[in-house]
Order: structure tokens, then sequence, then C-alpha cells
């Protein structure tokens, strides 16, 4: 009984000490294979975040960031730098809500644009929070303990699809929806951002067809970890608003009053304000240009004033 125990043991010794030397072969030697996809903007956006040694505007949120602010606009009513940390809605609110943790100054201010505040604190899609980070390791802080189960099941996923791009040559694919042509810049491209994180790609007509639409959600999970990050940033001399997010106005748009008690409830339970009037952020649906988050370039260039004028409420615009 003891030799079969000890076998079992130095299987699993070995098979620990094989895996390990694999994943570490990987990170190494193959990753990353995703550097110019559009959750690689990432590097830049965290870079330029880094950078800036004072005071700074950061917006956080998922892609209805990334698609829909002029952060120049900002930067250069306010006078101060302006970081677009948006990304992707598969990470999640929770891993936007992470970046806002990156370089904290005394005066900044983050704002955060989620469309919804019902999540349940995790990532929604492992593999891509896989792609996002890769082995860029100063930002695998950004999951949380809860992602770990998630992450280390759709690791081998991951692996693989790199693998293949890799023995296939087919290096850092510019789009993850199609990894198999990296000759085609998209709207899903690395390339698309800007210095100040925002997706630039010519958006000039709106495609996207509404077919429903609701008012959003919150649940405990979601009002009470905002309410621990507006801790956290005001210990560190940092101030945290809560900004509208793109709703299309039209044919199924819900009644003003769903948002009108809606934003009130919000503003009871959150410690930190909420800046905007929810209805100054319909937009007309032709401002919508591939899905009912992400704006055309016009209705970026709307959004970002409004976001200006509400601003206002925290920080004097420059002379």
């Amino acid at each position: 009984m003891k030799k079969f125990i000890s076998k079992i043991f130095l299987f699993l010794l070995l098979f620990a000490f094989v895996s390990l030397s694999a994943s570490a072969l990987f990170f190494y030697k193959i990753a990353p294979q995703y550097e110019t996809g559009y959750n690689a903007s990432i590097l830049d956006k965290s870079a330029r975040l880094k950078s800036i040694d004072g005071s700074k505007i950061v917006l956080i949120g998922d892609s209805n960031v990334s698609f829909g602010f002029q952060s120049e606009l900002i930067e250069q009513a306010y006078g101060i730098p302006v970081v677009n940390m948006g990304l992707h809605g598969g990470l999640g609110n929770a891993f936007h809500e992470e970046m806002a943790k990156i370089n904290v100054h005394e005066g900044d201010i983050y704002v955060i644009c989620h469309h919804t505040f019902a999540d349940n604190g995790k990532i929604d899609d492992t593999e891509l929070a896989w792609i996002t980070l890769e082995n860029h390791f100063d930002l695998w802080n950004l999951p949380s303990a809860q992602d770990i189960p998630g992450m280390a099941k759709a690791l081998p996923s991951y692996m693989k699809k790199a693998f293949v791009l890799w023995a296939k040559d087919i290096i850092n694919p510019e789009s993850i929806e199609s990894a198999a042509n990296a000759e085609v810049a998209t709207c899903y491209s690395r390339s698309a951002f800007n210095q100040y994180g925002d997706d630039v790609f010519p958006r000039e007509n709106g495609t996207f067809t509404f077919t429903a639409q609701s008012v959003p959600k919150m649940n405990d999970t979601c009002i009470n970890r905002l309410n621990r990050l507006n801790t956290y940033l005001t210990e560190h001399g940092a101030i945290m608003v809560v900004a509208g997010y793109p709703i299309g106005k039209g044919e199924f748009t819900p009644p003003e009053e769903e948002y009108v008690q809606f934003q009130q409830e919000l503003s009871s339970r959150l410690d930190c304000p909420v800046i905007s009037d929810y209805r100054d952020y319909f937009f007309d649906y032709e401002y919508f240009y591939n899905t009912e988050l992400h704006l055309t370039n016009d209705g970026a260039r709307l959004r970002t004033e409004q976001l200006i004028e509400d601003l206002e409420n925290v920080i004097a615009p420059a002379d």
C-alpha cells in the first residue's frame, strides 16, 4: 500500500513538474500571439496611465467607453491628461474597475461608465482574459481570486490556439474575431486606438438595428464593490464619479421615468456621486455603429460634449 501511495505521489509530482515546465516554456517562448488584436490595446492604455505623474481623468468601463469618447476634447476642456481605459464587456465590470488602481495620484478623477450594475463580479469570457493578458505579467493582478478556476479551465484552449498561430507563423492577428487574417485592420485592432485609448477607427455611419432595450439593473455585488473602490480611491486622494452610458433613442427606448427611477436608486446606494442625468445620454439610433453600445464618430463627439458638461460638477474647466 505504501509503495502504491508513493508511486501516486511521484506521478503527481512529475505531472506538476512537466505542466509547470511546459507552461513556463509557452509563456516565455510562444506567447504573446495576440499583440495586435483589439484587447492588446490594454498595453498602450496601461502604459499611458502609468506614465502620467500627476492628476488625470481616467475613463473606466467596457467597449462603450472605448467606442464612446473623444478624449482629446476632454483634455482640452480641463487642461489635464485623459486616459480611456475602456476595453471589452466579456471581461466584466470588476476587471475594468481594477484598472482604476493603476498609478493612482492625488487629484485624479475616475469616471465609471457601466451600462449594467448587476454583474456577478467575475470575468464572463475567461479565454478572452488570457488573450488580453497573455504573458504581460504586470497585468495578471487584474483578475480576481474567484476568476482563477475559470481561467485555469480556459488556459489549455488559449494555449492550443496560440500554439497553432505560432506554428503556422500567423503572428499577432489584427483581430481576435478573424485570427486567420492578420493583414486586415478593423475597429477590433490595436491599431484602431489613438494615444488616449479611444478607438478611432472611421465610423461615419451607424449600422446597428435595435430590436429591444431595457433599463439597467443593479445588485449588491456590484454596488458594494464600487463603494469599496470609491473608498480605495478616496484614501489615495482621488475622486470617483459615475457617468452615463449611450442609450439608443427610438422605437424601443423604455419610458424616461424608468431611467429617472433607476438613477435615483443608484444615487442612493452609491457612496460616490452620479454626475449624469441618464436622459442626457439618449442618442438617436443613427448614432450607433455596430452594437447598442458602440457610437459612431459623431455619436462619440456628442457623448463627449455631454460628459464635459457633467464633469463641471467636480472639476473647474481650463481657462
